[in-house]
């Protein structure tokens, strides 16, 4: 299958399912953390596609530049996620299938990043 779209790479599509995961696991945040960990964790985890349908639509270097912030969107969700565990906001059983989703994500975003790394170098 060839990529039309940014809704065509699997990235964009894991970075989509991880979003909605993240919303509806914070939907049971206390409200005190509308405004800190809930809003800070939905942005990261909104910013990961949004990144990679912005970057799809540049060249391949600046591409590549919003694959890697994208892939520092996930790093700072995966800490976030960890954060909400250890303050008891969310059981480590609740998180563990969206922090296997961000997993995968992580993984399929640096073969992207590889990916375009070896097109910009061989242009």
């Amino acid at each position: 299958m060839s990529i039309r779209s940014f809704r065509d790479l699997e990235a964009w599509q894991l970075g989509i399912e991880f979003a909605v995961r993240v919303y509806r696991l914070t939907k049971s945040f206390p409200r005190e953390e509308l405004y800190g960990l809930t809003s800070q964790l939905r942005r990261s985890a909104v910013a990961i596609p949004s990144h990679l349908s912005e970057g799809h639509q540049q060249g391949t270097k600046a591409y590549l530049h919003y694959v890697v912030i994208a892939i520092g969107s996930l790093a700072e969700a995966d800490t976030q996620l960890e954060i909400s565990n250890r303050l008891c906001l969310v059981q480590r059983e609740e998180i563990a299938p969206v922090v296997e989703l961000a997993t995968k994500l992580r993984r399929v975003l640096h073969g992207l990043r590889g990916a375009l790394a070896r097109r910009t170098a061989n242009p």
